[in-house]
């Protein structure tokens, strides 16, 4: 029987990205099989060490090979450790990973540096290796380094220098297939080759890599059944700068041209471009159809915290039983805890620190997405996103004006539309209307999730799924 859900994780692995991970392959099979897992650049570098001459996105490995492991390395350690997890649990009696032996998931790189950004990382919160170090704290939990070569091809083969000593031997996994291919292409592929409406993406890291795909071969990506985005900052501050919340500042243009996908008309919200020129171009005119978007901005993540008492109680009986995955996990997540405590500076009033599950949540409303206590915002929203301002660059701007809006009328979430869509920017004589925010026919259509199961809720379900914690 197919899984009720088949999904395209998007992410740049830093804490909260390798607990989303966590609960989709602790997930029931029955409900959820992660197809892919697309990695790209964000919390930490992607993986400098691995490079494609041919493909703009990655740098290049004579340059950067002393750069430090990061996105990747992570992805790969978190099979590594849930190989000896699940031997640990054979031995104890203790539920394995449903979704991770029953499927195999794709893992391919993809961008190394936003559209026409400069790149930013998250290392100051997440540590230089998007863990807080628990590479080296714990080498007995990390994979032998040939890993590496799962992923190159024969460019970077020609480049790479001999070793010094013996090689070790091949690395090789039970969990996963390792792509040689650029994570976008690997996205559409599947897509082409799936029945429309049958995968999701889930992008929890800067939309570069979506972008990519988008508009590579757009009717293509628009297969997808839904498209949810962990990223802004609507009624709140952000996270990065006032306004704006980390993914979505680290490429605002990705970001404003996949939003621009689920508007009748994509050209009305497209960035404009730097000296003429767009790095990837317009959309093709006359889609077949528009995306749905489904946005988890801060608003709604920010609340949802896993406390450390609260951890600490659940994994201290793990740790004692010599759980591999309870090790590895409390290494890293002591340290973000730390982090957070002194961000909190003095603390006069002695808060406890929470970790902000934020990209967690979407695989939770993957594994959810029927319990009618997920509420959007009652219709959809035209949210755009800056991408010129010099302090407002990734903000979420939206018409907060008490006008009539025609589009008001329609407060539907549609998955699809079916009506061809008119690309040719037409703007009709609506005073005080410039860029066409009061026209039915302008502007994206974005479905925001305002409320969730329960804010107390998810940290007890996560840890008990992905711990098998009492």
């Amino acid at each position: 029987m197919a899984p009720k859900n088949r999904v395209i994780l998007d992410t740049d692995p830093g804490v909260d990205d390798v607990l989303a991970m966590m609960l989709a392959l602790s997930a029931s099979p029955e409900d959820l099989e992660l197809a892919m897992i697309s990695v790209t650049y964000g919390n930490v570098p992607l993986q400098s060490s691995i490079s494609n001459k041919s493909n703009n996105w990655r740098g290049s490995l004579s340059d950067t090979q002393d750069r430090p492991d990061s996105c990747l390395r992570n992805v790969v350690s978190l099979f590594h450790v849930l190989g000896e997890e699940m031997e640990w649990r054979k031995k104890v009696g203790k539920p394995t990973y449903g979704a991770l032996q029953a499927f195999k998931p794709i893992v391919a790189l993809g961008a190394e540096h936003p559209l026409e950004d400069e790149i930013l990382m998250a290392d100051h919160f997440h540590g230089a290796d998007g863990l807080h170090g628990v590479h080296e704290k714990l080498p007995h939990l990390s994979p032998g380094d040939t890993w590496r070569e799962l992923f190159e091809n024969d460019t970077t083969a020609e480049v790479k220098a001999e070793p010094a000593a013996a090689p070790e031997a091949a690395y090789t996994t039970p969990f996963f297939i390792a792509s040689k291919e650029p994570a976008h292409k690997e996205m559409l592929r599947l897509l082409k080759e799936s029945p429309p409406d049958t995968i999701t993406i889930c992008a929890v890291g800067p939309l570069t890599n979506v972008a990519l795909a988008a508009a590579e071969d757009t009717e293509t990506f628009l297969r997808c059944k839904e498209l949810v985005v962990m990223g802004g900052a609507v009624d709140v501050e952000g996270n990065i700068t006032p306004q704006a919340e980390f993914n979505c500042y680290a490429d605002a243009v990705a970001a404003a041209r996949v939003y621009a996908l689920t508007s009748p008309n994509p050209a009305s919200t497209m960035p404009p471009t730097i000296h003429g020129k767009s790095t990837l171009g317009a959309y093709p005119k006359n889609l077949s159809r528009r995306l749905k978007l489904t946005l988890f901005p801060l608003d709604i993540t920010t609340p949802h915290e896993l406390r450390q008492e609260f951890f600490n109680a659940k994994v201290q009986p793990l740790l004692e039983a010599k759980s591999p995955l309870a090790e590895w996990s409390e290494t890293f997540l002591k340290g973000t805890f730390n982090k957070i405590l002194s961000i909190l500076g003095d603390n006069p009033h002695g808060i406890e620190p929470g970790l902000s599950l934020h990209d967690p949540m979407t695989i939770w409303y993957m594994l959810t997405r029927d319990n009618p206590a997920w509420k959007n915002a009652g219709k959809l929203e035209d949210i755009r996103v800056e991408t010129c301002g010099q302090w407002t660059r990734g903000m979420h701007v939206v018409d907060r004006r008490p006008w009539a809006k025609p589009a008001d009328t329609d407060s539907t979430v549609a998955t699809h539309s079916s009506d061809p869509l008119n690309d040719e920017l037409q703007f009709d004589e609506i005073p005080g209307d410039a860029l066409g925010w009061l026209q039915s026919h302008m502007g994206n259509r974005i479905n925001r999730i305002v409320s969730s199961p329960g804010v107390d809720l998810f940290p007890k379900l996560l840890i008990k799924q992905v711990f098998a914690a009492e």
